[in-house]
Order: structure tokens, then sequence, then C-alpha cells
């Protein structure tokens, strides 16, 4: 399907709710792996009880953002109640005024009178203070290398498939206006254009005309490597439960985060085992993903 530059980056109508739902969709889980090991019912997270303060503390997000879903996630596996206000990409009162420049996630704790950003900063507050309940819940890092350079290697390939769609599909909270979507097109640059490069680039229409091509192109081969990569990542991840042996801990937390916009593609093919992690933790914390919302 061709797209408009105009009808999906300038003119972009919002008719429905946002309500991305995460829904395991067999037909995209046609391989499965012997790797992706079932562990004991002993290693499984327990949720523990509903945590509910007097106050409640917020957590300020953008949707897609990675690092803002790395504490959304940890408020959820660790059962905590909050607020959660999704800031528009273009916001930058509320959050200089929270913390002094533009940026999230952002915690406010009025029980202490804290506000604060960095999200494993948050996270390490809100798994060491027993009022958000049992402490050291969360497993530290590992320090697995392997993980890190999956990332890295299918960095290029994600940022030309996602970053057009986070816009394109209008049902982001943070980019229901026009202006938050010409924000984020603004400062994020689309392969092979580096962040300076694309920073020095004065001319907006040349950048909506290049995520424009991006989204109107044939995605079909990207979608072909990015399915490949994910069975290797699948090889090593520890089980649908954890990708690390050992226990639920700080692995998956950054692993789920980035994980997650891969469902806002179209087309991408699963492996069981990979699904299954990614189904399981989405319940878990209670984090939606994007398959109702995938293009």
């Amino acid at each position: 399907m061709k797209f408009s530059l105009y009808s999906v980056f300038l003119a972009l109508a919002v008719t429905h709710a946002f309500v991305p739902v995460s829904q395991s969709s067999r037909s995209q889980s046609s391989l499965s792996l012997s790797s992706s090991t079932e562990a004991p019912t002993s290693s499984v997270f327990g949720k523990p009880e509903k945590i509910v303060m007097d106050q409640l503390p917020t957590l300020y997000v953008y949707d897609h953002c990675p690092f803002c879903v790395r504490v959304r996630v940890a408020l959820g596996v660790k059962n905590v109640k909050h607020n959660l206000h999704f800031l528009a990409n273009d916001d930058k009162i509320t959050p200089t005024n929270l913390v002094g420049k533009k940026i999230a996630p952002i915690f406010d704790f009025p029980a202490d009178g804290v506000v604060m950003a960095e999200s494993m900063d948050i996270i390490k507050l809100i798994d060491s203070d027993e009022r958000f309940g049992p402490v050291n819940a969360i497993k530290p890092a590992s320090g697995r290398t392997d993980l890190k350079e999956w990332q890295k290697s299918v960095q290029t390939l994600l940022r030309t498939l996602q970053r057009p769609r986070y816009v394109a599909t209008g049902l982001l909270p943070e980019f229901q206006q026009l202006d938050a979507r010409h924000a984020f097109i603004a400062n994020h640059q689309l392969p092979p254009y580096e962040k300076a490069e694309w920073r020095e680039m004065d001319n907006m229409e040349e950048k909506l005309k290049i995520y424009a091509d991006a989204i109107s192109s044939d995605p079909a081969p990207m979608i072909e490597e990015l399915s490949a990569r994910l069975v290797a990542l699948d090889d090593i991840v520890y089980s649908e439960h954890f990708c690390t042996e050992g226990g639920f801990s700080l692995d998956d937390i950054d692993l789920w985060a980035r994980l997650r916009s891969i469902s806002i593609i179209k087309g991408v093919k699963w492996p069981e085992g990979l699904r299954k992690y990614m189904d399981n933790l989405s319940e878990l914390a209670d984090v939606p993903l994007y398959d109702e919302l995938a293009m």
C-alpha cells in the first residue's frame, strides 16, 4: 500500500481510540526452537499482592520509548498501582517543570516529595523500598554480552522499520497531534543518516519525504531479515518466562522493553518460544503489545 506524504505525516486524522492489545498470533509463530526451555514452576516470577498507596505515584512516559517501558514493566511485575501520564512528544513544558529538561520517563512519588528521571534509578528505588512490595524481587543484570550484541545487530533495521510506523499509525498517545509527530520526525533520523547529520538538515519537508518514502517502500526484505534475527535471539533466550537462567531480572526488563516495539511491524514471524516470552511478560507487567496497530 502506498501512503501519501501529506495523508500520513501532515494531515493524519485520528479516528480510533488508543487500544493496543497484546494478542498472540499463532500464524506469526511458525518457528519453534528447542532452546526455548520451560522454566520450573518454582522459578516463574510470582506477582505479589497489589500495592495501592494513599497518594498514587505518577509515571510520565512516551508509549514507544523503551526506557519508559522498562519502568512500566518493573511497576507492573511488582503490582504497584500508579497513574500513567502519556506526554505529547512536543511537550517541553511538563517535563522541564518536573526535572528541568525534556526527558522521559519521570517518576513522581508524592509520599516522599520525590520527582526523578532515569529509568534504572527509578527501578532501583521501587525495588529497594518496602512500600513498593518485596524488595530485591527483580534479579540484577547478568552482564551478558550476547543480548547486547544482538540488540546492536538489529539497531539500523529496527530504526528503519519502527520509527515511521510510530508516527504513521496516528494512534500512539504521544503522537495524537501534528506538532507532536513533526517534533519526533525532526529529531529522529532514519538510516543511513546519523543523528548529527539529521539535526543539521534544516529542510523539514525533506525529512517528511524521507519518512514517507520509508513507510511506502516494500518492507518484505527487511521483515524477512528481522524474522531471521529473531530466530537467532530465540536460541539465546532461556525460557518463555525469563531470558537468563536464574529468574526474572533486569535482563528481561531491558530486553522485553526493546522487543515490544517490534510488534508494531506487520508480518514479522516470531519463533514460538520467543512469542510466548513476549506474551507472558506483557500479561505479567500489564503492558500491551502493538499487535492491533501493526502496519
